[in-house]
C-alpha cells in the first residue's frame, strides 16, 4: 500500500493478520506511557485484537487505569499504527477457541491459569506508513534515498475502523 491507495478497514485487518507481534502501549496513572510486546490471539472483521495478558502486573494495571491504548506493527517498508479502547473480556468459550500451545509457555495453568486474562481491543484508528514495492523494494529505497542523500519515498495513509 502507498499513499495513493486508501486505508481500508479490511486492509488494518489484514495486516493485524499477518502479525505475530505487536507493541502495546498503554497510559499509567500519572501519564507515562508503559509499552509491552504481545502475541495477538485473533482479529474479527471488525477491527477487534484479542491478546491474552496476565492479571498481574505493569500493563495489567495500566490497561484498568484507563482504556486508552495504542498497537504498533513495524516491518521492513511499513508501519502500522492503531488506536482503540481496551477492556478485560470474561469469555471461556472464546479462551478454548484462541487457545494454542505457544500461550502455555506465559500461562503455565493452560486455560485455566488464574492469572490468564483475555484482553480485546476495539480499534477506533489506523495510520499506515509504507514504501512501495513490499520489503524489498522498500529496503532497497531507503539504503538509496541514504546514499544519495534524498528523502526515502513512502507516506501516511490513515482510515477510522
Amino acid at each position: 500500500m502507498t499513499t495513493n491507495d486508501t486505508l481500508t478497514q479490511q486492509d488494518v485487518v489484514e495486516k493485524l493478520r499477518d502479525a505475530d507481534l505487536v507493541m502495546l502501549t498503554t497510559a499509567l496513572p500519572d501519564g507515562k506511557l508503559l509499552s509491552h510486546p504481545i502475541t495477538i490471539q485473533g482479529v474479527s472483521e471488525d477491527a477487534d485484537i484479542w491478546f491474552f495478558v496476565s492479571l498481574r502486573g505493569g500493563q495489567a494495571e495500566a490497561l484498568r487505569s484507563g482504556p486508552h491504548v495504542n498497537l504498533a506493527i513495524a516491518e521492513t517498508g511499513s508501519w502500522l499504527s492503531v488506536a482503540g479502547d481496551a477492556e478485560f473480556i470474561d469469555d471461556r468459550a472464546l479462551v478454548d477457541e484462541l487457545w494454542n500451545e505457544s500461550a502455555k509457555a506465559y500461562f503455565p495453568g493452560g486455560k485455566d491459569d488464574p492469572n490468564l486474562g483475555l484482553l480485546r481491543v476495539s480499534g477506533d484508528s489506523a495510520q499506515f506508513w509504507g514504501l512501495p514495492g513490499g520489503k524489498v523494494a522498500g529496503l532497497a529505497q531507503i539504503v538509496k534515498a541514504k546514499a544519495t542523500g534524498d528523502r526515502a519515498p513512502g507516506g501516511t495513509d490513515t482510515t477510522e475502523l
